[in-house]
């Protein structure tokens, strides 16, 4: 039975679960449809999620929630940020006790503002040193057709953090290390919002002055918000942020851009979460980090044109007109 288990068989999570098992170590996906763990078992690819992508034959699959935790040593969440707290209280008494519980999220809980690890934290119950980020420009299909990419994994105990980037870690994907969790964690929450900002001027057919002055000031943006938080600036510069925005900042593989970019077409919100079909988190992510900004006193105006637009109480050729009036000194 596998010590390494990925719950979530979307995109994400079969990703991470094929780089696992082509680094080497036997890996075992829980996917929440039986049909959907059958077709991974029986003809090594997940058509939904990965379409045209083989995946290896020391990746199995299992829709027995039990049977998936019950020797698990490291088990990575890849479930929608808002299904993450109902899932936990459903497997916490599943989990063995000495587990490293590692999130592919990147998202924001709706309600009170919590970022993945610490709805891990209250679910769980379990010590902080045994919760794991990994984080990064990560654009699925790229990863699982093999393409060489790097990524964050950040823990307040860095010989776990160790560990777990040497399990997800192969010849095309490194895993790098970092103590601070909420830096790595805030950088791919906060590039979402930026990376829908971009798809809606791309929507409108902006070019590349635009996109490259929201991305700038965007960065700028969700950096002074990241350190209020108590992140690192560093990281937000790095692989978790900078790289990650990079990625996902014109990229038709991003679910938040394309998001962005319906938006910009004229879409609604609405028209918008049901064409694309999966969950694009830079959409739920907006209203509770703007909370939080007002509760800090930090203005963050692209985002909040962002939410305006999502809301539809923007027109989307509004939109960027105004980068940051409140703060228009460039080198802080």
């Amino acid at each position: 039975m596998s010590r390494i288990v990925v719950l979530g068989a979307g995109s994400w999570g079969t990703t991470i679960a094929k780089v696992i098992a082509d680094g080497g170590t036997d890996v075992l996906l829980w996917s929440r449809r039986e049909d959907l763990a059958n077709e991974i078992n029986q003809q090594h690819r997940n058509g939904d999620y990965l379409p045209g992508i083989d995946l290896p034959k020391n990746l199995i699959a299992t829709s027995d929630t039990e049977f998936a935790l019950s020797k698990a040593e490291q088990i990575y969440l890849a479930v929608p940020a808002q299904s993450l707290r109902t899932n936990l209280e459903q497997w916490s008494n599943l989990i063995p006790k000495d587990a490293i519980l590692v999130s592919l999220m990147k998202g924001v809980e709706q309600g009170s503002g919590l970022r993945m690890s610490e709805v891990i934290e209250q679910a769980t119950a379990i010590a902080k040193s045994r919760i794991a980020v990994v984080s990064g420009p990560n654009l699925a299909l790229e990863i699982a057709k093999g393409e060489p990419a790097a990524s964050v994994c950040a823990c307040t105990d860095l010989d776990r953090a160790a560990s777990v980037a040497e399990v997800c870690s192969s010849d095309y994907f490194t895993v790098f290390t970092n103590s601070d969790v909420i830096g790595t964690e805030l950088g791919g929450v906060l590039k979402n919002l930026i990376a829908v900002a971009i798809g809606i001027v791309s929507g409108l057919g902006y070019g590349q002055n635009t996109k490259a002055s929201i991305m700038t000031r965007g960065l700028a943006e969700i950096t002074k918000f990241a350190v209020s938080q108590g992140a690192k600036r560093k990281t937000l510069f790095g692989l978790a942020g900078l790289g990650d925005l990079i990625a996902t900042s014109e990229s038709s593989l991003s679910r938040n851009f394309r998001a962005g970019e319906m938006l910009g077409q004229g879409f609604s919100k609405g028209e918008v979460l049901r064409k694309l079909q999966q969950t694009a988190e830079g959409l739920t992510s907006v209203a509770p980090v703007l909370e939080l900004a007002n509760q800090h006193g930090i203005e963050m105006p692209i985002v909040a044109q962002v939410a305006d637009v999502i809301e539809g109480r923007m027109n989307p050729r509004e939109f960027g007109r105004q980068l940051n009036l409140q703060d228009a000194v460039e080198v802080e």
